[in-house]
């Protein structure tokens, strides 16, 4: 036909003849169907070009043939135009067509205008004859059995012209919301489902088919998990799944075409087991797989088979309302799966899949059972087998295709599977079936506590007035604050929020009744309802923070409120939570552990097969948390061969396996286990979601932070301390000292006076070691700096110290300011009121938005928006995109263009970095709490601080020696005196002999130093719970057994009342905490031992520990008796035993004996710094408490130094690291050479040369490199 284009679009259920004549003609399309097997789906890729009224047409003709007789009466076929998402219709039209193998042609004709681009999509459709998607796909998340994230599988597809992708990964979902956002940000209809392990080992597919086939797959994964337990078996019954696959849930109303599909897996699942061996097809086990395929189709297969696959099944249902779901049968689905390698077997093997699946009327699908993206990772994926096998390649090549199993377009896989092509059609016919949007899985929360007679809404204003009325007074004394309070609550209202607002008071007030410290943080401190419910501290009215910042009508989803809850009691705050709401409508969110250098480069040499002392060589080589690669910010690296390091570089920051999140938790208004498989945690009676934070908030559940923080801990347990000491605080603070009426006010963190003058002396000598927030190496640097005079100046330090400022070069310029080193200015008089207070340097985002608001004429709800840019991934590319809007409304507001174009850069650069102002207010309130407690209550600070580690930045040596520094008597562990923790001990007996007691007083440190109200009759007594091996559990049995029965006697009595193993008694010993038994500490350790061989097995002990129960002791046979003659621990001896069995000694510094020696080498002491000038070169000793890499600070590392005398800041340049690296990060005490650097009140040292120091004891660091 002379002007005539031909086309042949081939697919399981059809083919279209299109013909085409001249440009400008009516176009004569001739479509011919062909039904070849069930389940056939029309489905139209030229729906674009078509009209809805062709389509109608070609309709009217699919209806007319429908009454023609079938051959079974059975079949069907439905025309499909398909949306730009997947499971979205543009429109359905769909027309039974009874016949299943009568072929029909029709002819119509379409306008030319109905197929613009017609060309186009000729030339697309004539090169790409078949269709394909892929069902069996696997991700990072199937943790080592896939080599890609979510988002490159669906950019690959993508690539390909797949028409879908499934997401299978192994026994769960944990990778399915990115999957889902992967598949909208590309326009790629998503399939969802996993892959579950069987009893017998063997593999099976299972893909949902709507959001109800979700909810029953992931329940019965959450069952399994459950009923587990500690175990965590994967292994699925087979029948108990199917059970579970079948019943009917709740949301199920008829009509659906099934709840799940089921695929019989590749070369392990059940199918292909019970075949063989699948490379000796001469043994293959025909009767075996007949028979398994048989079971199968019994458990799942749809009731009528003569239907086609995907279309609608009619099912016995029971609709039951509120949640779970019912005995019933809904149709499920079961498919074969045919998964070639390309090798000799594979014609044979597909002729027996369908054999098998055509006897047992099953549709026979084709998958490539995917394990990376693209051909380039399929290293990275036999890698990963490797791994996950704990072998080499070499001993895992017998578990690696013969090809690749990377993504393949739908021409690929028509070759691969030339004799079936029909196989791979049908895989995109059941992917349009299979796919749906994964946001309607999203749960509602679980209703609120309200009282009688009130609403959500009217008890959440009654509960907000309440809190006002004690803030602000009534709305005639303070009607700005009502006027705010009733715009928020309006907001919250018209968003539906009351009951989540009213959920989380309920958290903080069970903690409020508890005696649980607790406070809100983040943007909820821009709410004044917040602040009136109690759930914040943050005075929102007064210091003009911005609502929108919190919630604003334009944002989706729920606010963020995290609540910070004293460390040590926030399992109770998680428990009540799960009793209040029901363990299965709550759970805890997960966290994705990923690779690091070290894990990365071990799992990369054994892969390529270096033995077991080499990777751990290499890996201890690698920094914790930089990249592989020598230079820069890495070290020795060169050592290791570069395929290592190719190899580590891929995996580096790869998910390797679930954690649990410290302190998220979602609720839910139905069962959680419905949403996202839930498994018990490894702590008790805590169960976890599969998802990470961000995917819980993406695919809507609502998540609640309830996270620990040891400093709440460290002040409550200091605030006890004062009141059973009968202390009371404060009221004001007149002249520098404390007034204190004879009524006073209850500790807590808001009762403490205002603005005392001793917490900005102590924070301007950078005297805060211990102090929340302000203790690290860089605040302390900063803080002389910044000579802090009021509160604000803290919440601005706060800020100050975070990637983004110091990133964005916003810390010295806001210093210089301060300091009158530099004017203030603006670039336009409308930034003053959002500057002002930073003294027009940004540095909080809630300035950006005012900027917006001020400048450029955004409503606050606009400006949200910028907010939001600038915490997306691509804040730039989406600040760019504001562009236009902002340089727009500035001009409006009479700004000029260079200087609106100068506005916008600096906003655009200040995106990367701006830290909420909201959370750095929160956080100054603590900062100020603890720095009040440092300086006027120093003792009960300290003992606080010990009793609530592990926290902060110190480790507790360094806690008591800063206290001993500052002349606070710190006392040694001992079951006579000490309780299971830290805490304050009133010393009425002064003449009370004890090695603690003989403390020297030390060079003060820092050169400018703060005075703290030292009390000469308080010390703090150190805790028996910190001795290597005891606990908290044993301290305090011990403890309530003295409180209960006296003091012990001797180590005979000790044991004779305590269950203690022998190496308990021993670590009791060596550690000093007999010594007021009156027995040394060697003859300790001697009677301990003869406890256990003279009397048998010490109650308590193990056999491991040498002992099984110890016997009352008879008469006459006291420990200690016969001891020979033991030498007595040198006072360096006690000091080594302290450090090793508690971490902590009150002997003085490890460097005190050594100080005469290293005097004579003309070696420096911290202190002795503060008389040296700038530039000049000296040498100093010091244990190392810290070894740093901050990613902002171009390669250097910075080392603390800790001596008698005081702290050192040791700064090193990139190349000189990479000289004494060795030595840097190995050695526990160095001797530095460097150049003094001095300014602003801060002194430091720039390393030229290192050496180890010998004979210190092993202290132990915290090292972020």
């Amino acid at each position: 036909m002379e002007g005539v284009a031909i086309l042949y679009v081939c697919s399981m259920a059809m083919c279209f003849l299109v013909t085409r004549r001249l440009e400008g003609m009516p176009v004569p399309v001739v479509l011919e169907i062909q039904h070849h097997a069930p389940g056939a789906v029309v489905p139209t890729d030229l729906s674009k070009q078509i009209s809805p009224e062709t389509i109608d047409r070609l309709n009217q003709v699919l209806n007319n043939a429908a009454s023609r007789p079938g051959v079974d009466g059975s079949g069907g076929a439905r025309l499909t135009t398909r949306g730009p998402y997947s499971g979205q219709r543009a429109g359905d039209y769909e027309t039974p067509y009874p016949n299943a193998t009568h072929t029909l042609g029709l002819a119509l004709l379409i306008d030319h205008t109905h197929l613009s681009k017609s060309s186009e999509v000729l030339r697309t459709v004539m090169t790409n004859r078949h269709r394909y998607a892929e069902l069996h796909a696997h991700s990072t998340y199937s943790f080592l059995d896939g080599a890609n994230e979510p988002d490159d599988l669906a950019s690959a597809a993508i690539e390909l012209g797949l028409e879908a992708l499934a997401l299978t990964d192994h026994n769960g979902v944990p990778g399915i919301v990115k999957h889902a956002q992967a598949g909208r940000a590309h326009g790629l209809p998503t399939v969802h489902g996993t892959e579950l392990t069987l009893a017998d080992g063997s593999h099976l597919p299972v893909l949902a088919r709507n959001p109800a086939g979700y909810h029953l797959l992931v329940s019965a994964i959450s069952q399994h998990n459950l009923d587990a337990g500690e175990r965590r078996d994967p292994a699925h019954d087979l029948p108990t799944l199917a059970s579970a696959l079948r019943a009917v849930p709740t949301s199920h109303t008829g009509g659906t075409s099934g709840t799940c599909l089921i695929l019989t897996g590749t070369v392990n699942g059940p199918l292909r087991r019970a075949l063989g061996d699948p490379h000796r097809p001469g043994t293959w086990d025909l009767a075996a797989a007949d028979t398994c395929l048989g079971h199968l189709a019994e458990l799942f297969a749809a009731p009528d088979r003569g239907r086609p696959v995907g279309s609608s099944a009619t099912a016995h249902t029971t609709h039951v309302e509120g949640g779970g779901h019912v005995e019933g049968d809904a149709a499920v689905g079961l498919a074969v799966e045919l998964t070639l390698d390309g090798g000799p077997t594979d014609a044979a093997l597909t002729k027996i899949l369908a054999r098998l699946a055509h006897a047992h009327r099953l549709p026979l699908v084709a998958t490539g059972a995917v394990r990376c993206a693209r051909p380039t990772d399929a290293r990275l994926a036999d890698v990963l087998t490797a791994t996950r096998l704990v072998t080499d390649l070499e001993g895992a090549r017998g578990h690696l295709p013969a090809i690749g199993r990377w993504l393949r377009g739908a021409q690929d896989m028509a070759r691969l599977h030339r004799r079936s092509p029909d196989a791979v059609d049908l895989a995109a016919d059941l992917a349009s079936d299979l796919a749906f949007d994964l946001s309607l899985i999203a749960p509602d929360l679980p209703d609120a506590d309200v009282p009688e007679g009130y609403t959500p809404t009217t008890w959440l204003r009654e509960l907000t007035r309440q809190g006002a009325t004690r803030h602000y007074g009534t709305p005639q004394e303070h009607p700005r604050a009502w006027e705010v309070l009733n715009h928020e609550l309006d907001v919250i209202e018209s968003l539906g929020f009351p009951g989540y607002f009213l959920i989380v008071h309920s958290i903080v007030e069970f903690c409020r009744q508890s005696g649980i410290l607790c406070q809100g943080r983040g943007s909820a401190a821009n709410s004044a309802v917040c602040y009136a419910l109690g759930i914040t501290a943050v005075d929102a009215v007064r210091h003009k923070m911005l609502f929108e910042r919190f919630l604003s009508p334009e944002r989706g989803g729920y606010p963020d409120i995290d609540l910070d809850i004293e460390a040590c009691r926030r399992e109770e705050v998680i428990q009540h939570v799960y009793s209040r709401y029901g363990r299965d409508c709550a759970a805890q969110v997960a966290n994705v552990i990923s690779y690091r250098p070290r894990s990365a480069v071990r799992d990369a040499a054994r892969a390529l097969g270096h033995p077991a002392g080499v990777q751990d060589a290499w890996a201890k080589e690698m920094d914790r948390w930089a990249t592989v690669r020598p230079g820069g910010l890495t070290g020795r690296s060169d050592e290791v061969p570069a395929p290592v390091l190719d190899v580590a570089e891929k995996l580096l920051r790869l998910p390797r396996h679930l954690g649990v999140h410290p302190g998220g938790m979602v609720l839910c208004g139905r069962p959680v286990t419905e949403v996202c498989p839930v498994r018990w945690a490894t702590m008790d009676n805590r169960s976890v979601l599969q998802w990470d934070k961000d995917d819980c908030a993406e695919a809507g559940l609502v998540k609640f932070d309830l996270l620990g923080l040891g400093s709440l801990t460290a002040l409550r347990l200091a605030f006890a301390t004062l009141a059973e000491r009968g202390q009371t605080v404060p009221d004001a603070v007149e002249e520098g000292e404390l007034r204190t009426s004879q009524t006073g006010r209850p500790w807590g963190l808001h009762t403490l006076p205002e603005e005392d003058p001793a917490v900005y002396r102590l924070l301007t000598a950078a005297d805060t070691v211990g102090v929340f927030q302000v203790e690290s190496r860089a605040q302390m640097a900063t803080l002389p700096r910044l000579r802090p005079k009021e509160f604000y100046d803290i919440v601005v330090e706060v800020a100050l110290i975070r990637p983004g400022p110091i990133q964005g070069d916003a810390v010295n310029p806001y210093i210089r300011r301060r300091l009158k080193r530099e004017q203030v200015t603006y670039l336009h008089d409308s930034l003053k009121p959002a500057l002002a207070r930073t003294l027009g340097v940004p540095l909080f985002q809630e300035q950006l938005m005012q900027i917006a608001v001020d400048a450029a004429g955004f409503s606050p709800a606009e400006a949200d928006t910028l907010r939001q840019a600038m915490g997306a991934k691509r804040s730039i590319e989406r600040m760019d995109a504001l562009h236009g809007r902002l340089v727009a409304g500035m001009k409006a507001q009479g700004i000029d263009e260079p200087t609106a174009e100068k506005i916008y850069s600096k906003l655009r650069s200040f995106a990367e970095f701006g830290f909420p102002e909201s959370h750095a207010f929160s956080f100054a309130y603590l900062v100020y709490a603890s720095a009040w407690l440092k300086a006027r209550k120093p003792e009960d600070f300290y003992a606080g601080v010990l009793a609530a580690q592990p926290m902060g930045f110190w480790s507790p040596q360094s806690l008591v020696a800063d206290a001993r520094r500052h002349g606070v008597r710190v006392l040694p562990a001992d079951v006579n005196r000490s309780l299971a923790q830290a805490t304050v001990e009133q010393r009425e007996d002064r003449r009370e002999a004890n090695r603690s007691d003989q403390w020297e007083p030390l060079v003060p440190h820092p050169a400018v130093p703060s005075s703290l109200d030292v009390h000469d009759d308080l010390a703090v007594r150190l805790g028996l719970a910190p001795i290597k091996g005891l606990g908290e559990r044993l301290a305090q049995a011990i403890v309530t057994e003295r409180c209960a029965h006296g003091p012990y006697q001797d180590l005979t009595d000790l044991a004779r009342r305590v269950s203690l193993s022998r190496s308990r008694l021993e670590a009791l010993a060596a550690s000093g905490a007999l010594d007021s038994l009156g027995v040394e500490r060697r003859r300790a350790l001697w009677a301990a031992g003869v406890l256990s061989d003279e009397h048998g097995q010490i109650r308590g002990a193990s056999r491991r520990e040498q002992g099984a129960w110890f016997q009352p002791t008879l008469a006459g046979t006291a420990v200690g008796a016969i001891a020979p003659p033991l030498p007595i621990m040198t006072g360096r001896e006690r000091q080594a035993a302290d450090l090793n069995l508690t971490g902590v000694s009150t002997q003085g510094s490890p460097l005190t004996s050594l100080r005469p020696g290293l005097a004579a080498d003309g070696v420096l002491t911290a202190a002795d710094l503060s008389g040296q000038e700038h530039g000049n070169r000296v040498r100093v000793a010091g244990v190392v408490t810290h070894r740093q890499r901050p990613h902002t600070a171009s390669g250097m590392i910075f080392l603390n130094l800790e001596d008698e005398t005081g702290l050192l800041n040791v700064a090193c340049r990139a190349g000189m690291w990479r000289r004494y690296r060795s030595i840097g990060r190995r050695a526990s005490a160095l001797i530095v050479r460097g150049t003094v650097e001095r300014g602003d009140g801060v002194v430091a040292l720039m390393a030229e040369h290192l050496q180890a120091l010998s004979g210190v004891p092993v202290t132990g660091s915290r090292d972020w490199c």
